[in-house]
């Protein structure tokens, strides 16, 4: 049986970046689990698992425009220390929730602290990177 869109996968990956560098991977945990076709996943690794059969193992290269985009400077922003809540005190690095006008949320990271605010990156943390993927198909659901 071949993944086909619809069905429910089980999918053990390895997730690597610059020609190498491991960025996580499922191999030591439990398989992901997603449905393939329901938009939750990124173009390319859609694309990559359908077809494969249970047992099979491939490795694909996902140019960044068909996972997280081009990087973008217009995400990356001013943020005042007097519009945060108190006690906000975050690190670089770190990972925040911020929230739209409407209420929708969207996660930044922590580039800089400065003497007003801070310096924020509303750019997926993989964004302008070509991505690596090892897969290896464990499981077909329908």
């Amino acid at each position: 049986m071949k993944a086909k869109s619809g069905d429910k996968l089980k999918v053990h990956y390895t997730l690597k970046i610059n020609g190498g560098e491991v960025v996580e991977s499922s191999f030591d945990a439990m398989p992901m689990e997603f449905t393939l076709g329901d938009g939750k996943m990124i173009e390319g690794f859609e694309k990559g698992i359908a077809g494969m059969t249970i047992g099979e193992k491939k490795t694909i290269l996902i140019p960044s425009d068909q996972a997280y985009g081009p990087r973008s400077e217009s995400k990356v922003f001013e943020f005042p220390k007097n519009r945060c809540p108190e006690g906000f005190t975050p690190e670089v690095g770190q990972m925040v929730q911020m929230f739209w006008p409407d209420g929708k949320s969207f996660m930044v990271t922590v580039k800089n602290l400065t003497e007003n605010g801070f310096t924020m990156d509303a750019n997926h943390p993989l964004a302008g990177k070509d991505l690596t993927f090892d897969l290896e198909l464990v499981g077909i659901a329908t």
